[in-house]
Protein backbone atom coordinates (compact mmCIF):
# COMPACT_ATOMS: atom_id res chain seq x y z
CA UNK A 1 0.00 0.00 0.00
CA UNK A 2 1.50 3.20 -0.89
CA UNK A 3 1.25 5.73 1.65
CA UNK A 4 2.59 9.34 0.27
CA UNK A 5 3.81 11.76 2.95
CA UNK A 6 4.29 15.01 1.62
CA UNK A 7 2.32 16.98 -0.88
CA UNK A 8 4.11 17.12 -4.14
CA UNK A 9 4.43 20.03 -6.53
CA UNK A 10 2.98 17.93 -10.05
CA UNK A 11 0.75 15.53 -9.58
CA UNK A 12 -0.11 13.52 -13.33
CA UNK A 13 -2.59 10.64 -11.09
CA UNK A 14 -5.13 13.57 -9.65
CA UNK A 15 -4.80 15.67 -12.58
CA UNK A 16 -6.14 12.85 -14.98
CA UNK A 17 -8.29 11.87 -12.48
CA UNK A 18 -10.28 14.78 -11.82
CA UNK A 19 -10.15 15.26 -15.14
CA UNK A 20 -11.78 11.91 -16.25
CA UNK A 21 -14.54 12.84 -13.50
CA UNK A 22 -15.67 16.18 -14.73
CA UNK A 23 -15.77 14.70 -18.24
CA UNK A 24 -17.34 11.97 -17.41
CA UNK A 25 -19.57 12.15 -14.84
CA UNK A 26 -20.40 15.94 -14.67
CA UNK A 27 -20.71 16.36 -18.58
CA UNK A 28 -18.42 18.52 -18.59
CA UNK A 29 -19.13 21.00 -21.65
CA UNK A 30 -16.05 21.57 -23.25
CA UNK A 31 -13.21 20.21 -24.43
CA UNK A 32 -10.86 21.14 -22.06
CA UNK A 33 -10.36 21.68 -18.52
CA UNK A 34 -7.79 24.50 -16.48
CA UNK A 35 -6.43 23.48 -13.29
CA UNK A 36 -4.98 26.49 -11.37
CA UNK A 37 -2.30 25.08 -9.22
CA UNK A 38 -0.08 26.06 -5.68
CA UNK A 39 2.89 24.87 -7.26
CA UNK A 40 2.93 24.09 -10.59
CA UNK A 41 0.84 27.19 -12.49
CA UNK A 42 -1.49 26.27 -14.95
CA UNK A 43 -2.49 22.49 -15.65
CA UNK A 44 -4.48 22.29 -18.90
CA UNK A 45 -6.57 18.67 -19.65
CA UNK A 46 -7.66 18.30 -23.20
CA UNK A 47 -9.94 15.66 -24.09
CA UNK A 48 -9.21 13.63 -27.66
CA UNK A 49 -11.15 10.63 -28.02
CA UNK A 50 -10.43 7.93 -25.39
CA UNK A 51 -7.30 9.85 -24.02
CA UNK A 52 -6.70 12.43 -22.29
CA UNK A 53 -3.87 14.93 -22.91
CA UNK A 54 -2.47 16.69 -20.16
CA UNK A 55 0.29 19.88 -20.70
CA UNK A 56 2.56 20.76 -17.96
CA UNK A 57 5.50 21.73 -17.88
CA UNK A 58 8.64 20.53 -18.93
CA UNK A 59 11.75 19.70 -16.51
CA UNK A 60 14.61 19.30 -18.65
CA UNK A 61 17.54 17.09 -16.42
CA UNK A 62 21.38 17.60 -16.79
CA UNK A 63 24.42 15.65 -16.53
CA UNK A 64 26.06 15.62 -12.71
CA UNK A 65 27.78 13.84 -10.18
CA UNK A 66 25.98 10.88 -9.09
CA UNK A 67 24.50 11.10 -5.82
CA UNK A 68 26.96 8.63 -3.56
CA UNK A 69 25.22 5.24 -2.76
CA UNK A 70 23.49 5.12 -6.21
CA UNK A 71 24.72 2.12 -7.66
CA UNK A 72 24.38 0.31 -4.38
CA UNK A 73 20.70 1.36 -3.56
CA UNK A 74 19.46 0.51 -7.60
CA UNK A 75 21.84 -2.58 -7.45
CA UNK A 76 22.92 -1.63 -11.21
CA UNK A 77 25.45 0.52 -12.76
CA UNK A 78 23.92 3.03 -14.84
CA UNK A 79 24.97 4.32 -18.04
CA UNK A 80 24.65 8.04 -17.46
CA UNK A 81 22.59 10.01 -14.48
CA UNK A 82 21.40 13.27 -14.79
CA UNK A 83 19.63 15.86 -11.90
CA UNK A 84 16.59 17.51 -12.81
CA UNK A 85 14.38 19.82 -9.93
CA UNK A 86 13.51 17.21 -7.69
CA UNK A 87 14.56 13.91 -9.00
CA UNK A 88 17.69 11.60 -10.70
CA UNK A 89 17.17 10.44 -14.05
CA UNK A 90 19.23 7.31 -14.39
CA UNK A 91 19.45 6.09 -17.95
CA UNK A 92 19.95 1.99 -18.38
CA UNK A 93 21.08 -0.64 -21.04
CA UNK A 94 18.08 -1.80 -21.72
CA UNK A 95 14.41 -2.34 -21.10
CA UNK A 96 15.32 -5.88 -19.50
CA UNK A 97 17.39 -4.45 -17.10
CA UNK A 98 15.17 -1.73 -16.24
CA UNK A 99 12.24 -4.25 -15.53
CA UNK A 100 14.85 -6.16 -13.82
CA UNK A 101 16.18 -3.53 -11.33
CA UNK A 102 15.18 -4.53 -7.62
CA UNK A 103 16.09 -1.20 -5.64
CA UNK A 104 17.07 -1.30 -1.31
CA UNK A 105 14.41 1.18 -1.00
CA UNK A 106 15.76 2.13 2.35
CA UNK A 107 19.00 3.06 0.91
CA UNK A 108 17.10 4.75 -2.06
CA UNK A 109 15.39 7.16 1.02
CA UNK A 110 18.99 8.18 1.89
CA UNK A 111 19.74 9.84 -1.07
CA UNK A 112 19.46 13.64 -1.53
CA UNK A 113 16.41 13.72 -3.88
CA UNK A 114 12.92 13.54 -3.90
CA UNK A 115 13.24 10.36 -6.15
CA UNK A 116 14.75 7.96 -8.64
CA UNK A 117 13.56 7.65 -12.30
CA UNK A 118 15.19 4.66 -14.60
CA UNK A 119 14.44 4.78 -18.00
CA UNK A 120 16.16 2.71 -20.88
CA UNK A 121 15.11 2.36 -24.57
CA UNK A 122 11.75 0.72 -25.30
CA UNK A 123 11.54 -2.87 -27.02
CA UNK A 124 7.89 -1.79 -28.30
CA UNK A 125 8.18 1.69 -27.82
CA UNK A 126 10.70 4.56 -27.84
CA UNK A 127 11.32 4.63 -23.83
CA UNK A 128 10.45 2.41 -20.70
CA UNK A 129 10.53 3.57 -17.00
CA UNK A 130 9.77 2.99 -13.50
CA UNK A 131 10.30 5.48 -10.57
CA UNK A 132 10.80 5.21 -7.08
CA UNK A 133 10.37 7.80 -4.35
CA UNK A 134 10.42 5.74 -0.79
CA UNK A 135 11.30 9.18 0.61
CA UNK A 136 7.81 10.81 0.37
CA UNK A 137 6.27 7.19 1.42
CA UNK A 138 5.81 5.91 -2.36
CA UNK A 139 8.44 2.89 -2.81
CA UNK A 140 7.23 2.38 -6.29
CA UNK A 141 4.86 4.70 -8.57
CA UNK A 142 3.11 2.26 -11.22
CA UNK A 143 2.76 5.62 -13.52
CA UNK A 144 3.97 9.06 -12.98
CA UNK A 145 2.89 12.46 -14.77
CA UNK A 146 5.83 14.52 -13.30
CA UNK A 147 8.13 11.61 -14.39
CA UNK A 148 7.85 12.03 -17.41
CA UNK A 149 8.09 16.16 -17.39
CA UNK A 150 11.96 14.99 -17.10
CA UNK A 151 11.60 11.98 -19.59
CA UNK A 152 10.08 13.69 -22.63
CA UNK A 153 12.56 16.19 -22.96
CA UNK A 154 15.78 13.78 -22.58
CA UNK A 155 14.09 10.97 -25.19
CA UNK A 156 13.24 13.70 -27.62
CA UNK A 157 16.61 15.05 -27.45
CA UNK A 158 18.77 11.34 -27.60
CA UNK A 159 15.80 10.36 -30.60
CA UNK A 160 15.77 13.53 -32.51
CA UNK A 161 11.69 12.95 -32.05
CA UNK A 162 9.35 15.35 -30.26
CA UNK A 163 6.08 13.11 -30.67
CA UNK A 164 7.22 9.78 -28.39
CA UNK A 165 5.46 6.30 -27.23
CA UNK A 166 6.40 5.64 -23.47
CA UNK A 167 5.47 2.63 -20.93
CA UNK A 168 5.67 2.89 -17.10
CA UNK A 169 6.87 -1.18 -16.86
CA UNK A 170 6.09 -1.24 -12.93
CA UNK A 171 3.74 -3.93 -12.31
CA UNK A 172 0.78 -2.24 -12.68
CA UNK A 173 1.81 -0.21 -15.62
CA UNK A 174 0.76 1.58 -18.22
CA UNK A 175 0.94 3.52 -21.67
CA UNK A 176 1.72 6.86 -22.67
CA UNK A 177 1.77 8.67 -25.92
CA UNK A 178 3.90 12.03 -25.09
CA UNK A 179 5.23 14.96 -27.05
CA UNK A 180 7.62 17.77 -26.39
CA UNK A 181 6.57 21.10 -26.77
CA UNK A 182 9.65 23.10 -25.85
CA UNK A 183 9.35 24.56 -22.28
CA UNK A 184 5.68 22.29 -21.91
CA UNK A 185 5.12 17.92 -22.56
CA UNK A 186 2.32 16.72 -23.32
CA UNK A 187 1.59 13.96 -21.46
CA UNK A 188 -1.68 11.44 -22.80
CA UNK A 189 -3.35 8.28 -21.11
CA UNK A 190 -6.60 6.70 -20.11
CA UNK A 191 -8.26 6.74 -17.60
CA UNK A 192 -11.81 4.06 -16.07
CA UNK A 193 -14.39 5.00 -13.74
CA UNK A 194 -13.41 2.42 -10.56
CA UNK A 195 -16.18 3.07 -8.35
CA UNK A 196 -18.59 5.44 -7.35
CA UNK A 197 -20.06 5.92 -3.50
CA UNK A 198 -22.22 8.51 -2.03
CA UNK A 199 -21.53 9.74 2.01
CA UNK A 200 -24.16 11.09 4.12
CA UNK A 201 -23.81 13.59 6.65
Amino acid sequence: MVHPVTEVALCGHATLASAFVLFTCQKWPEGHIRFQTRKSGALVVTKRGDLLEMDFPARPAHPNTPPSGLNEALGITPEEVLWSAEDLLVVLDSERTVKAVQPDFFALERLACRGVIITARGERSDFVSRFFAPKVGVPEDPVTGSAHCVLIPYWASVLRKDELHAFQVSKRGDELFCKHAGERVRISGRAVLYMEGAITV
